[in-house]
């Protein structure tokens, strides 16, 4: 077990603490040749798309066009460690229940397919061909399609999502719970109605031309690392780079590039944010609006502040905005954002003397409450001086999983548009179903009232990474069948239904062999880049199938006699796959020798071309009030004389999404644990405790329903008075199933009220009270 210990990281991000980590990922996966000959194929135009993060590449102008994290991903896949038919006939179901998730995936590579057999407590292998015939089996005895739910992480190729959702929509149902559901919902939810789009609308490119580049609620540092270079060479330019966000990051703060020989060997760094606002959790909105009714105000003083030209021509709405803002109260906006107005209006300064603006942001707006109001603002901030459709500027959701925002462009959503639903009967000859699924919270509620019958899984943790851990637990072990298609072992393997299919597939970095010889597949960036990935490694094991070819076999076994589609004559070559997605969606034409040019190409996204694909015709203005009824306004009332608390969710550093590759956050100085709440020191002091202490985490939730999460280590930390910090997934407890963002249904997972119980030691030793808390509760539900 490491050392647990809390230390103040002096160093700044990236630089040689990067480089050590990467170094000793390599050692604990037991490639350190093998890996680093790996990673010089990352991103490359004859290599493999990083299985990391969505942000995009330049250009291929470096060998190293890896960041620290997608290091880590690349060798958690390119393990030499393996999980095969012996590791599992060595324990148990509830053996494995009570590891941690950290050591669960560090077991290495699934080898071959697995099914659960409830006498021995045991997965044992099952032949492919068998697999399939046991799903089938089950689907075809649905009385309604729609008792079935096809989950989709973001991991998916193109190939694989496009089969994904054409056989499931042959099936019958539109049941696509996905990662999207739980992430940037909002962004596409917000962004649709008012500019036409769903994605965001700069590219790379446009990094080079910014004036300013403000950023909100993201911490690129370690979500996004090679986000960083973007933002260091934007500084160094001159343009201003604006952080708001409740913690204060490393990334936001200072970068060493590991490729600037000069910055590694003088130990030097470069300054990333010029200006960093510590706004309290969830007061993003009122910031927003403060900056718009600053602008507004220069404005009506001044002039010449608005693009009156293009609020005329391209806009509707502004009138309606324009008369709520002057009548907004500083009072309000100042109490609700945490910010002061001297410190609202600064950052409107700087907005207004940039003539080119990109705004980010990440799920730090996504998981609220009123996220897509949030959006909507920044989106019409933005618009107040023209900042859509124009070089330089811009709104730049920053996604994570890196095909996730392809996934959705090929039709993994539970809201299909009609003319996708039409195009689909038109190319391959069947009505598809036109009542919408449901998404991810709402697949939850179908399997806990028993609705939801059998559960597919293609990519992701679906037990992790979703909120009301217990219930979604509880809801998964009421199907009648769960079914995982994966790389390795992780926690949604143990919280099963009553039988259960793990599904070993190909990971990105392997050679895909089909009839016709290696394959690639494709997948898009944040900034709607579609390019080739192709594997350099052999397979982990020679059971492995490509996702492609699970699904094919898969509908096959369903479908049969059902179905025209030559399923399996597709995934002979992906280049058919591909003429079918061109069939499909026009921005797809010339697919195959498109994405054969090094870089792939770009999707037509017509908002930054300022044509608008809105009900108006116009791009839109939106005014909301500014909310009320946050937990920020629990958390300055005392329930029972208790203090209330928001708490955020985060990752550590030594994560992905629910992958834990180590048990260190460098960046905040937390080594060896993960079990910590950061929290204001004045705020320790008012709860009578000291750094250090040991805390039960309640939530406060008007269902009246128990949610805790226990044995939480109290760490000061650079956070604003009544705000608390926390990791996920050992925190998704707290979230009620109900805690969702209005229009999108996303779990606000950034804004849960919790209250602070000092921990009381039930047992004399609590050393594995990490590694089995959630083990436990596991099996107690099983």
């Amino acid at each position: 077990m490491k050392q647990e210990k809390i230390e103040f990281y002096k160093g700044p991000a990236g630089g040689w603490g990067a480089l050590n980590s990467v170094k000793n990922t390599l050692l604990r996966q037991d490639i350190p040749l093998k890996g680093a000959k790996t990673l010089l194929s990352a991103n490359q135009p004859d290599g493999f798309d990083c299985p990391g993060c969505a942000w995009p590449d330049r250009n291929h102008a470096s060998t190293f066009e890896f960041c620290e994290n997608g290091a880590k991903a690349v060798a958690a896949e390119a393990t030499e460690r393996r999980a095969g038919a012996e590791f599992f006939a060595q324990h148990t179901v509830a053996d494995l229940q009570t590891q941690s998730d950290f050591w669960l995936e560090d077991q290495g590579r699934l080898t071959q397919p697995m099914v659960y057999d409830a006498p021995s407590d045991r997965y044992q292998p099952i032949a492919w061909d068998d697999a399939f015939a046991l799903i089938a089996r089950h689907l075809n005895a649905l009385p309604d399609p729609n008792q079935a739910i096809f989950y989709t992480s973001g991991r998916a190729s193109n190939e694989a999502a496009f089969l994904y959702q054409l056989f499931v929509r042959q099936y019958g149902t539109n049941n696509f719970p996905d990662c999207s559901n739980m992430c940037h919902e909002p962004s596409g939810s917000g962004m649709r109605p008012q500019i036409g789009v769903g994605k965001g609308t700069v590219t790379l490119h446009d990094f080079e031309c910014a004036d300013a580049i403000f950023i909100f609620g993201q911490n690129p540092g370690t979500n996004h690392p090679r986000m960083l270079a973007e933002l260091r060479d934007a500084h160094k330019r001159g343009a201003r780079i604006v952080s708001f966000n409740p913690l204060r990051e490393r990334g936001l703060e200072r970068f060493a590039d590991p490729q600037n020989k000069m910055e590694m060997a003088t130990l030097g760094s470069s300054p990333i944010s010029t200006h960093y606002f510590q706004l309290r959790v969830g007061g993003d909105f009122a910031a927003v609006k403060g900056m718009m009714k600053h602008v507004l105000e220069q404005e009506d003083q001044r002039g010449g502040v608005l693009d009156h030209a293009f609020i005329a021509e391209h806009t509707t709405g502004f009138e309606a905005l324009a008369a709520d803002l002057r009548a907004e109260s500083w009072a309000l906006l100042e109490q609700e954002s945490g910010l002061t107005e001297a410190q609202i209006r600064a950052a409107g300064d700087i907005y207004i003397g940039a003539k080119n603006v990109i705004a980010c942001w990440g799920m730090g707006i996504t998981q609220h409450k009123y996220s897509v109001a949030t959006i909507q603002a920044i989106v019409g901030w933005l618009m107040m001086r023209g900042n859509v459709g124009r070089e330089g500027a811009g709104p730049c959701p920053v996604r994570g999983h890196s095909n996730v925002q392809g996934d959705r462009t090929m039709g993994i959503w539970e809201k299909p548009p009609a003319a996708l639903l039409d195009k689909l009967r038109d190319v391959f000859g069947f009505e598809p179903p036109r009542k919408p699924g449901v998404d991810t919270v709402e697949a939850i509620g179908q399997m806990l009232a028993g609705q939801g019958k059998v559960f597919f899984a293609l990519g992701g943790n679906f037990a992790a990474a979703t909120p009301d851990t217990y219930e979604t637990w509880k809801a998964l072990q009421r199907c009648d069948l769960t079914v995982h298609v994966t790389t390795k072992l992780n926690r949604s393997h143990l919280v099963h239904g009553r039988e259960a299919l793990i599904l070993p597939c190909l990971g990105r970095t392997e050679i895909d062999m089909q009839a016709s010889g290696a394959q690639g597949v494709t997948v898009e960036d944040s900034m709607s880049m579609v390019h080739l990935s192709m594997g350099i490694n052999p397979p982990a094991s020679e059971q492995l199938l490509s996702e492609p070819a699970i699904v094919a076999r898969l509908a096959a076994a369903t479908l049969e006699g059902r179905s025209n589609t030559p399923w399996l004559w597709l995934v002979e070559d992906y280049r058919r796959i591909r003429d079918l997605i061109e069939q499909v969606f026009p921005d797809f034409k010339d697919f195959n020798t498109r994405v054969a040019a090094p870089g792939g190409f770009r999707l037509r996204n017509t908002a930054s071309e300022r044509v608008w694909t809105t009900a108006s015709g116009k791009a839109s203005f939106y005014t909301h009030p500014v909310p009320r009824d946050t937990p920020s306004h629990l958390a300055r009332e005392r329930v029972r004389d208790t203090v209330v608390f928001t708490l955020l969710t985060t990752r550590s550093h030594d994560q992905y999404n629910t992958t834990i590759y180590g048990m260190d956050d460098r960046y905040r100085g937390v080594y060896g644990q993960r079990r910590v709440v950061f929290i204001h020191a004045e705020d320790i002091r008012e709860l009578g405790m000291k750094d250090g202490d040991w805390v039960d985490i309640q939530t406060l939730w008007s269902d009246g329903q128990e949610r805790r999460a226990d044995r939480f280590k109290l760490v000061a930390y650079d956070i604003p008075r009544g705000n608390l910090a926390a990791y996920y997934p050992e925190t998704n407890p707290l979230v009620p199933l109900t805690a969702v963002a209005d229009v999108a249904g996303t779990p606000t997972s950034k804004s849960i009220p919790v209250v602070l119980v000092r921990h009381v030691a039930t047992t004399g030793a609590e050393a594995g009270a990490e590694s089995g808390a959630t083990g436990a509760a596991a099996g107690a539900l099983a």
